[in-house]
């Protein structure tokens, strides 16, 4: 008598996750492009071709297909020096939303990078806003995986400001900027803040509540004068001029 080997116990319901969730945990892209990819049959688990809405174990090998690879290879990200005056996101009455920049006559030159095409306009949403009057470094781009690295829920990658200020800041109210404010009842996580010369601090933050800077100077007396986010990550403001874009470069990481 042959005796065939026990099948694999069986995985508990609860131990299961839905497959696009896993494929944005795992960084292979958003959700919103697992389900696209799912669609296209474009996903395997475990070697075999894997459907939409299906759930997966957590230590499931999950791979993309070739199609898939250059597809994401083919996404762009932007970077905009983003003047006053413009919102991040949906247009407001009076007032531009910041991607009409986005044009080959604003693209700064010094960076290479293909052709604006209307393609690259597919999908291309702000990560990570700027107020309307606040201005500098601003980030566009089509990849699920880079808009979660900025604004994910559990996104680390820090944010850098340069605040001009009026008022007088004593040692304690400079501590508090630091860590020990609390907006809508919710602690603000601790940051860096120094002073860059006579009337200017330097922000760093890991979060990005709105209208966090501008708040939190107002907690200590201080009026905020102009406001202007120099680098996101590794990804530095740099020598782009106001007004002006750029493509994220290969090698670059946020």
């Amino acid at each position: 008598m042959i005796r065939r080997p026990a099948p694999p116990p069986a995985v508990p319901a609860t131990d299961l996750v839905r497959l696009n969730k896993r494929m944005a945990e795992l960084g292979l892209c958003s959700r919103r492009e697992a389900d696209d990819f799912l669609q296209r049959g474009l996903v395997t688990v475990d070697g075999q071709r894997a459907v939409l809405g299906q759930k997966v174990r957590a230590d499931a090998d999950v791979r993309l297909d070739a199609a898939a690879d250059r597809h994401q290879a083919d996404q762009v990200t932007v970077l905009l020096n983003k003047p006053i005056g413009f919102v991040s996101g949906q247009p407001e009455h009076g007032y531009e939303p910041a991607i009409v920049l986005i044009i080959e006559a604003n693209r700064d030159r010094r960076w290479p990078g293909p052709p604006l095409r209307s393609e690259h306009f597919k999908g291309l949403a702000v990560a990570g806003r700027l107020d309307i009057d606040s201005k500098g470094l601003l980030v566009f781009t089509q990849d699920g995986r880079v808009a979660k690295q900025l604004v994910g829920a559990d996104h680390d990658v820090d944010k850098e400001y340069l605040v001009r200020v009026e008022g007088q800041l004593s040692p304690a109210g400079l501590q508090r900027l630091r860590h020990g404010l609390v907006f809508d009842d919710r602690p603000l996580l601790p940051c860096e803040v120094v002073w860059q010369n006579a009337d200017q601090l330097r922000f760093v933050l890991r979060e990005g509540r709105k209208r966090q800077i501008r708040r939190m100077c107002e907690a200590v007396g201080l009026h905020v004068v102009g406001l202007k986010r120099v680098r996101v990550g590794g990804v530095m403001l740099g020598g782009l001029e106001e007004g002006r874009w750029r493509f994220l470069q290969e090698g670059e990481r946020f």
